[in-house]
């Protein structure tokens, strides 16, 4: 174990576009007394990086806030003014990185294009005036999801293991660590605010003593996979991203476990007199399914026929209907039930009763579709089964008094990124009544 100690970097003035970064942090080592050695981590605050990159923008008739959607990828939450997205990095943190500290009023400082390398041009010019073998770090600070403030990380690096990978090593007692994985450039960046304060006009410090024989990893490594990321949105940008999506990126089985959190969301749904009227039929790819499609297009082929539709039309429909809800990995049903209806004696309430029941079942539906894109998983809802009721429950074997309410396609969601709906205008649907 060694000592780690932090030297703060002044002497630095004012950054410009064009400036050559490691000449100006060669100029504030030597007016701070510091020489390099092996083994130092320079850290590097992300505003001066962005001042000599020419990430300096004026505000514009957008504002900031106009900048903060230029810079977003991916919403991730939003409250009021507050806006948590993803940026073209990855890297998700309030209002895009777009910040307006320690700059000229009126103006505005973006992230730079590409942290990592902006590290390692720095480091290759410490390097050949120093002649030490050294790491540099860029960072930033984010804040945290469930703790207040915010902390330095890195969004840059070069020369340095971002991140260390312990599994399979034994901790002190011996046993075998079987998760741990250190996010070791993020520590030194908060090592680094020690000294970096935002009012002390020190942009950059060195850390010695960081010890890993590790090999060098860039900060692109430190992002979460989507895949991997439990905490991907908000529960309301849930609903705002959510699309019904037609085809699905592999073949893959739905997992059980994802079927069963999604029904269990769904039957959270409100529905009168405590009632739980639902009922859902998981449909792999199997004989059920294949018995289902085939009474239901058998059904729709009559009907089709019936009202004069050509063979050629009736076909096209066939195959659309096929390609859904025939290929998707899972297919869910949905069903309510009237039973436990107080079936009223006159034919207004008894209707209105009828009609409570069926806002129920959709009420579960759109929870089920919820539950499925909160697990990462691509749905869409047809109204099939509301055309064939009687085919459905007998290819399902259901009893007279389940009322199918459509069919459920769930799959992967399809390579590449999913279009983000259009934007939707409140007012235009909003009545205000004093």
């Amino acid at each position: 174990m060694t000592d780690v100690r932090l030297f703060p970097v002044s002497g630095i003035g004012e950054v410009r576009p064009g400036d050559d970064l490691a000449a100006t942090l060669r100029a504030g080592l030597a007016a701070s007394g510091i020489a390099l050695e092996d083994g130092d981590v320079v850290a590097v605050t992300q505003k001066i990086v962005s001042k000599a990159e020419g990430r300096v923008v004026p505000e514009g008739p957008g504002g900031k806030a106009g900048w903060v959607l230029a810079e977003t990828r991916r919403v991730v939450a939003r409250r009021e003014d507050l806006l948590v997205a993803e940026t073209a990095h990855g890297f998700v943190c309030a209002n895009a990185g777009v910040d307006a500290s320690n700059v000229a009023e009126g103006f505005l400082t973006l992230l730079p294009d590409d942290p990592d390398g902006s590290a390692a041009r720095i480091r290759d010019g410490l390097r050949a005036s120093s002649g030490a073998e050294i790491a540099v770090i860029v960072t930033d600070t984010f804040g945290r999801a469930w703790r207040r403030g915010v902390v330095n990380v890195a969004i840059g690096c070069a020369g340095l293991a971002s991140i260390v990978d312990l599994r399979g090593t034994k901790d002190a007692s011996g046993r075998v660590l079987e998760a741990t994985i250190v996010a070791l450039a993020d520590e030194v960046a908060a090592a680094s605010g020690l000294v970096m304060g935002k009012a002390d006009g020190v942009p950059a410090a060195v850390v010695r003593g960081v010890r890993t024989e590790d090999p060098p990893l860039p900060a692109s490594e430190l992002i979460r996979p989507p895949d991997e990321d439990l905490f991907r949105e908000s529960p309301l940008q849930a609903i705002h991203a959510r699309r019904s999506i037609r085809s699905f990126g592999s073949s893959h089985p739905v997992p059980d476990s994802a079927v069963r959190e999604a029904i269990a969301a769904a039957c959270t749904a409100p529905a009168p007199h405590h009632s739980r009227p639902w009922l859902f039929v998981a449909l792999r790819q199997g004989p059920a399914r294949r018995r289902l499609l085939a009474a239901m297009a058998q059904a729709w082929t009559a009907d089709l026929a019936g009202d004069g539709t050509s063979q050629s039309v009736i076909d096209r429909r066939l195959q659309g209907s096929d390609a859904l809800l025939g290929d998707a990995p899972l297919l869910v049903v949905p069903c309510v039930r009237l039973h436990r209806a107080h079936l009223y004696p006159d034919d207004a309430r008894a209707g209105a009763e009828r009609e409570m029941f069926l806002l129920s079942g959709g009420a579960a539906i759109e929870n089920l579709l919820l539950a499925l894109h909160a697990q990462g998983l691509a749905s869409c809802w047809v109204s099939s089964t509301l055309f064939c009721k009687e085919e459905t429950r007998e290819a399902l074997g259901l009893d007279d008094e389940w009322i199918p309410l459509g069919s459920v396609a769930v799959g992967p969601p399809p390579t590449g990124s999913i279009p983000e709906r259009p934007a939707i205008d409140p007012t235009e649907f909003l009545r205000e009544i004093p």
